[in-house]
């Protein structure tokens, strides 16, 4: 072999290896897009079970403190309107006792 055809040849090979390595590279990312769309779509379904779990233990949650406030709120009004009435009684008694203070005053 003459020196020009050892450097065609050289030169041949060693732009076959970058080749040969891209073509490997290829199906490598081929695979690893493979494997990432699988996982995806298995994270994407745990995600949305989680998510309807969570939803529905939110809603029992919502549920118990409502009614807890609901139990609250009626004790509060019970005790409110025990005052308002005792303070209307203890106001309409005042009313009363002025009421004769000043009729005795008249006469």
């Amino acid at each position: 072999m003459t020196f020009g055809s050892r450097t065609i040849l050289a030169a041949l090979l060693f732009a076959a290896v970058p080749f040969a390595l891209a073509q490997d590279a290829a199906t490598d990312v081929k695979k690893g897009a493979e494997a990432t769309g699988h996982e995806t779509k298995k994270v994407a379904k745990t995600t949305g079970k989680d998510t309807v779990k969570v939803a529905d233990t939110a809603g029992h949650d919502t549920k118990v403190a409502a009614q807890d406030t609901a139990k609250g709120t009626e004790k509060v009004a019970k005790k409110t309107g025990s005052a308002v009435k005792t303070g209307a009684k203890d106001t309409g008694h005042e009313m009363k006792k002025a009421g004769e203070k000043t009729d005795d005053a008249v006469k």
